[in-house]
């Protein structure tokens, strides 16, 4: 029997990501779910197979057909075989040799010809119909994507967050703006990192707060369980990885004093959760402690409703990754709770010290604790921030604001037929 999605043409953009479905990635989701209810037609491709046990509701919303590209070339010689014998036959494959061979010689990796692999597949496998390329980060999806575009001809764009950005070299993130035909990115700290990088190409680069769907985090009652008696519960969620600053977090904790009653609760994952752990026990404080690991969306915002404070001690890592603007701080504050986090990256463009919640230096457990007894002391300003907080996530960051505006530039651009600058694109692929 036909269905109707049979009888549909296929899609015309194709959504580049790093791996599909991710839980520490609801951004993303929120993001295509939105894309397709506005009548966008996508198919997604995804660099990585999923590794988390669990999925988002919302994953199961998303009708989009998923594509896995080879995650190790030597998981599928035969398939990168064929799509090169079918990709040298392109009109940009010398191009695309060429900005290959120009980066590998600067990044001489088994990870850079991998992405020159994963975009052959890409471009020999993307349906004739495909108009556009539209890739989530600017590191490895991006260079991927970006070999396919040249090789097709297409126009492509791109979506960038945060470790991305600070852990791509400059060369490459210029090189890529250069190319691209426009980019989004979550924070006015990005736009202006990037601007810096590439002024030349500044008008390619436009703010889009992510922002929260506020169908999925709806208002919570102002007096839920939350200053019932009984110890301040404490929320922290996040994977387990150095920019995060749990181990700081930790040893803020440890500094209050015996006569506050508090617990603490970690949901995530992540490769330092034992080591998280075995860092409580050693500071003496596991027994307030408890570690849930991976949790599901729906049973996210049971921990924020059941909560008192919540507290992310994000910093910059050594290699340069950080935070951008972390949804959980904007799902926290959806439901009127509480929040102390670091003023690193973009997180002050959210929070405003003092007004809707608190902001102290990163990597000061001292400053940190203070911050915590302060509010564990303080219920009624905990309630003060906590409204603050909700009011400006309705009025800021409304997630249906910020999806318009990306409707509109991919709209704009699927409209093209061929792509933005393609024939002027295929000649010069011809001719190099």
């Amino acid at each position: 029997m036909t269905s109707e999605a049979h009888l549909r043409a296929p899609p015309r953009l194709a959504v580049v990501l790093k791996g599909y479905p991710r839980l520490s990635e609801t951004f993303i989701a929120q993001e295509l779910l939105s894309l397709q209810r506005r009548g966008i037609d996508l198919a997604i491709w995804s660099l990585r197979h999923p590794t988390d046990a669990r999925r988002h509701r919302v994953h199961d919303e998303i009708s989009a057909a998923v594509h896995y590209l080879p995650e190790y070339l030597k998981d599928g010689p035969l398939r990168v075989l064929r799509s090169w014998w079918s990709a040298r036959r392109l009109p940009g494959y010398r191009r695309a040799v060429t900005a290959f061979r120009r980066d590998f010689r600067r990044d001489r990796t088994a990870n850079r010809i991998r992405r020159f692999g994963q975009a052959l597949v890409l471009a020999a496998e993307l349906p004739s119909e495909t108009r556009w390329l539209y890739v989530h980060f600017l590191h490895t999806p991006a260079s991927v994507t970006r070999y396919a575009a040249l090789m097709r001809g297409l126009g492509w764009s791109a979506s960038a967050h945060a470790k991305d950005i600070y852990t791509t070299p400059d060369w490459e993130l210029a090189e890529k703006l250069d190319d691209l035909d426009w980019i989004v990115t979550c924070t006015a700290a990005n736009v202006a990192h990037l601007g810096q990088l590439a002024p030349a190409n500044r008008q390619k680069i436009h703010l889009l707060y992510h922002g929260l769907d506020l169908t999925r985090f709806p208002p919570t009652p102002l007096e839920p369980r939350r200053d019932q008696g009984g110890p301040v519960q404490i929320l922290s969620i996040g994977r387990a990885v150095p920019k995060k600053g749990f181990d700081t977090l930790l040893r803020a904790l440890a500094r209050i004093p015996t006569d506050l009653s508090w617990q603490f609760t970690h949901a995530g994952g992540g490769p330092e959760l034992r080591r998280l752990e075995a860092l409580a026990v050693e500071l003496g404080i596991t027994d307030r402690i408890r570690w849930l690991g991976p949790r599901t969306q729906d049973e996210v915002l049971s921990l924020y409703r059941g909560s008192d404070l919540f507290v992310l001690a994000s910093r910059i890592a050594d290699d340069g990754d950080r935070d951008g603007l972390p949804n959980v701080l904007m799902e926290a504050q959806s439901q009127a709770l509480a929040c102390i986090a670091t003023d690193v990256s973009a997180i002050p463009e959210l929070i405003r010290d003092g007004e809707n919640g608190l902001l102290i230096s990163p990597d000061n457990p001292q400053a940190l604790s203070a911050a915590m007894q302060r509010l564990i002391r303080n219920p009624s300003e905990r309630r003060d921030l906590g409204i603050a907080g909700a009011t400006r996530i309705r009025t800021v960051f409304d997630h249906d604001h910020a999806i318009d505006k990306l409707v509109e530039r991919l709209q704009s651009s699927l409209r093209l037929e061929p792509a933005p600058d393609a024939h002027r694109r295929i000649r010069a692929a011809q001719s190099a």
